[in-house]
């Protein structure tokens, strides 16, 4: 037992005092006509929480997550799997996600690399048919590795983006064996810092090349679950190629691959990109590509990716809102979230998780309670009224010309301001059902 102080963690409700109790998260209770749980898929984050040891540009690590073996061996990887299955088993998170070089140290032999694939997947499969805790989804870490340095997919190297293909391949290999429903690209390497050296049309080429391959092999092997994007604009390159959901979805339809990508949406890195979670959210649900989210937040106040565990019950709400309305994810919510520096006790894993799944039970429960209260829904219903009768219907069901509309303005008179948007009014209707 790795964690022989945290029992089984509980829901006690929102009046407990117990830092170990969930005070929002109750697993079982109806919202919106589900459990919270079918609502909320829950993952462990396996290389911020297993792996993460505070350790900055400017401190070395300040979390023990050597569970009592030499950190760099297999003996270490197949502690972090118990140390993991326990920490799960005793949140009640049900599933988890990983990189390849997550679960295992990378040898400088590709071989030997993949041999510890098998060996410490065939022993995750132990403990996932022993607890019943699944894998949400895999991918490749190709981005830490030196040779990564200008890309995987964008890589200048021929023998580089085969290095990239062999990892893609091995990590789509391990998925299906875990039985996992989704395959992410995060494309932190796949950018550009000028363009004094970089072709960016054959980079982004080569990248759709990359995905089409493994799109390919994937369903050649029987993976069924979707592949995801994860839009990112910068860090830790300048200027990265899937900078937020629009870019990502553009690139996606440019290259034919829309038909098997879905978006993974990760908080922090909308608000690198400018926009906030719920904008992100929006635009991959109404172009039908709304696919698994990454559960964390960003610091307004830094300009990179903190990764923090979400707290702000203004972004759960609003991000649970934008789930709901679009029926609900493919995916789930992967805590891709680490520990403050200054938080480094195994105790402080829990209280970050608790956290984190407290503020989006606590975001569901209120999202459920905006959509029945209607008023939001039925203002913005209303103020489009407009394009329901007369002109504005000819408009929608394009049954006019520029010519049509030109004499119908003519003949308006004196142009009206449009109704009121009544941001204010709206605002407070949130803070009403937040707090009311």
């Amino acid at each position: 037992m790795y964690f022989p102080n945290v029992t089984k963690i509980k829901y006690e409700g929102p009046n407990s005092k117990n830092p170990l109790a969930f005070k929002f998260y109750d697993a079982e209770k109806i919202v919106a006509g589900k459990p919270m749980k079918e609502h909320l898929r829950f993952a462990m984050a396996w290389w911020h929480n297993l792996c993460a040891c505070g350790t900055d540009m400017f401190g070395r690590d300040t979390a023990d997550k050597s569970f009592g073996t030499i950190i760099g061996t297999m003996e270490h990887a197949k502690a972090k799997v118990d140390a993991g299955f326990e920490f799960m088993q005793k949140l009640g998170i049900e599933y988890f996600c990983f990189h390849d070089v997550d679960i295992v140290p990378e040898s400088n032999n590709l071989k030997e690399t993949n041999r510890r694939l098998d060996e410490i997947t065939d022993y995750m499969l132990i403990k996932m048919k022993q607890t019943g805790i699944k894998c949400l989804w895999g991918t490749a870490n190709m981005f830490s590795n030196p040779r990564f340095a200008n890309g995987a997919g964008s890589t200048n190297s021929a023998d580089v983006f085969c290095f990239a293909a062999a990892q893609v391949k091995k990590a789509l290999d391990i998925t299906v064996k875990l039985g996992g429903k989704g395959y992410v690209f995060w494309g932190g390497r796949e950018g550009y810092e000028t363009l004094l050296n970089t072709d960016v049309k054959f980079e982004q080429e080569n990248i759709a090349r990359l995905m089409k391959m493994a799109v390919k092999y994937g369903r050649s092997i029987g993976f069924k679950g979707d592949f995801y994007i994860e839009p990112k604009p910068k860090e830790p390159m300048k200027h990265q190629y899937d900078f937020d959901a629009s870019t990502a979805i553009g690139f996606l339809r440019q290259y034919g691959l829309d038909k098997d990508f879905k978006i993974n949406v990760e908080a922090n890195h909308a608000t690198l990109a400018g926009h906030t979670f719920q904008h992100e959210l929006r635009i991959s649900a109404i172009n039908g590509m709304l696919g698994s989210i990454d559960a964390n937040q960003g610091d307004y106040l830094l300009g990179w990716d903190t990764d923090e565990f979400p707290f702000n019950v203004y972004e759960t709400t609003m991000c649970m809102y934008e789930v709901l309305k679009a029926g609900g994810l493919s995916g789930g919510l992967n805590f891709d979230a680490k520990n403050r520096r200054s938080s480094y006790t195994h105790e402080d894993m829990f209280n970050a998780y608790i956290l984190g799944m407290d503020a989006f039970a606590l975001g569901l429960i209120k999202a459920s309670k905006i959509i029945d209260d209607g008023t939001i829904d039925d203002f913005i219903n209303m103020r489009y009224n407009s394009f329901k009768h007369g002109i504005g219907a000819k408009i929608v069901s394009e049954n006019t010309t520029l010519e049509e509309l030109s004499n119908y303005a003519e003949n308006l008179g004196e142009a009206k301001l449009p109704g009121s948007g009544k941001q204010e009014y709206l605002e407070s209707v949130l803070n009403n059902v937040l707090f009311g």
